[in-house]
């Protein structure tokens, strides 16, 4: 097939993350992760948030999203790519990436295949939260773990039993343990008195009993700055609550820069490219 003569490049692998007008280098810091990890295998990064990459082209930087850099892979004649998802549930944005892939395969020669979300495997998940509840609480054993989980906004969207996973996990190793969404199942807006009845069930009103906000969030942009500090300040109005410090030395916590959460995406791609017979 004449056509395939025009792929004579071996492998790559695409990172495709959501994007952070005021974090997008963690990103990138990432991917020299990756790059680490994979000498001798080219890594491109590509970003799904529109809003991100338009914020951002205001400011004289340009990004590309995934179907673009898709055709710059593939125009460049690899004949083969991992499209890494660089996300924490497999949720919209994971939905989304896989049709996508799945729209390149009608049409590319190229062996196209896309990793899991970090949290989509019981074993994996269940280790990864029982090491970073573990972690927080060495500083304060007794204290309150509010986890703070993005969400969806919609109740029939596939991934949602791995959110209900990691919430229903979370509260069962440890009592002290209460979780909420952002914008998804249990939002915080709408069941803050239930939320403020648990913690002072707990703490009885006394000050020494800390109140760790956790944001289950990759990077620590937008969402931390506004909705992360207004919930620990309202939670401060009854309780000694704050967003809990970084347990792998950043300024803000995140998930991204932890050694744990980069060797499971490494992990995913690892097992794709085995998959490929590499």
């Amino acid at each position: 097939m004449k056509r395939y003569r025009h792929y004579n490049k071996e492998t790559a692998i695409i990172l495709s993350c959501f994007g952070s007008v005021i974090e997008q280098e963690k990103y990138f810091e990432f991917e020299e992760y990756i790059k680490e990890q994979f000498p001798d295998t080219p890594v491109f990064t590509a970003f799904s948030s529109k809003m991100v990459i338009k914020a951002l082209a205001k400011e004289g930087k340009v990004y590309k999203n995934l179907p673009q850099v898709m055709a710059d892979v593939d125009m460049e004649g690899y004949k083969r790519y991992i499209v890494a998802s660089i996300n924490i549930f497999p949720t919209d944005e994971h939905e989304v990436l896989i049709r996508m892939v799945k729209g390149f395969r009608e049409f590319s020669l190229a062996n196209i295949r896309y990793t899991n979300a970090l949290l989509t495997k019981t074993k994996e998940t269940s280790n990864y939260l029982n090491f970073l509840d573990s972690t927080i609480r060495e500083k304060t054993p007794e204290c309150i773990n509010l986890y703070i989980i993005h969400g969806v906004p919609v109740l029939n969207l596939a991934g949602l039993e791995a959110v209900n996973y990691v919430s229903g996990f979370l509260s069962r190793i440890n009592e002290r343990n209460i979780s909420c969404s952002l914008e998804g199942e249990y939002p915080f807006f709408a069941i803050k008195d239930a939320i403020k009845r648990e913690v002072l069930a707990i703490t009885k009103g006394s000050q020494d009993i800390k109140v760790n906000i956790i944001p289950l969030l990759l990077v620590s942009g937008n969402h931390y700055d506004k909705d992360m500090r207004e919930i620990a300040n309202e939670v401060a109005k009854y309780a000694n609550a704050d967003i809990v410090e970084s347990i792998n030395g950043d300024e803000k916590f995140n998930l991204l820069g932890q050694q744990e959460v980069r060797e499971l995406f490494c992990e995913n791609i690892a097992v794709e490219i085995k998959k490929l017979g590499l």
